[in-house]
């Protein structure tokens, strides 16, 4: 989860405007309805092949334990396209999806294949990739993991191309995905009511690399920063007069927590 790299002087008076691209740092609204945030990333194992290209279409989780048509979700936020899936070995991933979810159990992960699949061997020939026809609906891989409310996860897919990639008698090729599921939790919160709540301060949670994700309170007070890895922070308060500023230091997160601050009294004058 990257950081989004703002200094102070330059990040308060975009905020204070109200612009909504700080919406991933928004306020809990409290209305009892629990998302987590979900991001699926691929990575590969090293294949002896110049390329192993896979086109993905979608990337959808499953949110029952059986197999009904109607537990799939979409991920809406997609990046569909042609991967080479050696680009992104020796630890290197990419995002391909990801979504606000509903807190609960999901058990499966779909990947919706195209049709553009080829590998290119060592020699140069490039050769088209068949999908068996099983897999026409999509490969289904098992994940079982349970999201809590406003917590980030990640899903890497480990895709072992090597394995993938089954020779047929004739010089043909076919794809067979052999993928490996490893589901996390990354990145937890700060949560918290800022009182006088019409003090209307901007919120930094700032890391010792002084790396800041920045965020607001809503008309109640009520504020919620999402998206914080595991670490240590000190977090500022700064009103728009700097009259009413506060500073709390040494406020630790886990990946897998939303830390709650309480009830922060801003200095009055």
């Amino acid at each position: 989860m990257q950081f989004y790299m703002m200094k102070k002087k330059f990040f308060l008076p975009l905020m204070l405007s109200g612009l909504v691209w700080f919406s991933s740092c928004d306020s809990n609204d409290d209305n009892g309805t629990g998302t987590a945030r979900m991001e699926v990333r691929m990575t590969d194992a090293p294949g002896d092949y110049e390329e192993v290209n896979v086109e993905i279409k979608s990337v959808q989780i499953h949110r029952e334990d059986g197999d009904t048509e109607s537990g799939w979700i979409t991920l809406d936020e997609i990046h569909p396209g042609i991967y080479n899936l050696l680009d992104f070995a020796n630890g290197r991933d990419t995002l391909l999806a990801s979504a606000e979810l509903p807190v609960g159990h999901i058990s499966q992960i779909r990947l919706i294949l195209g049709d553009n699949n080829s590998v290119k061997l060592k020699n140069g020939d490039e050769i088209a990739l068949k999908t068996p026809s099983g897999q026409t609906s999509g490969v289904k891989l098992k994940i079982d993991a349970h999201l809590e409310d406003d917590v980030t996860y990640m899903v890497l897919l480990d895709f072992d191309a090597a394995r993938s990639v089954v020779p047929k008698g004739n010089g043909g090729y076919n794809l067979k995905p052999v993928i490996r599921t490893i589901t996390q939790a990354i990145a937890g919160g700060i949560k918290g009511k800022v009182t006088p709540a019409e003090y209307k301060p901007g919120i930094y949670v700032i890391s010792a690399a002084n790396d800041t994700i920045g965020g607001f309170a809503n008309e109640s007070g009520d504020f919620l920063i999402k998206g914080v890895p595991a670490g240590t922070y000190r977090v500022e308060f700064i009103t728009e007069d700097d009259a009413h500023n506060l500073t709390v230091e040494n406020v630790s997160v886990s990946q897998n927590q939303i830390k709650d601050l309480g009830v922060v009294e801003l200095p009055q004058e």
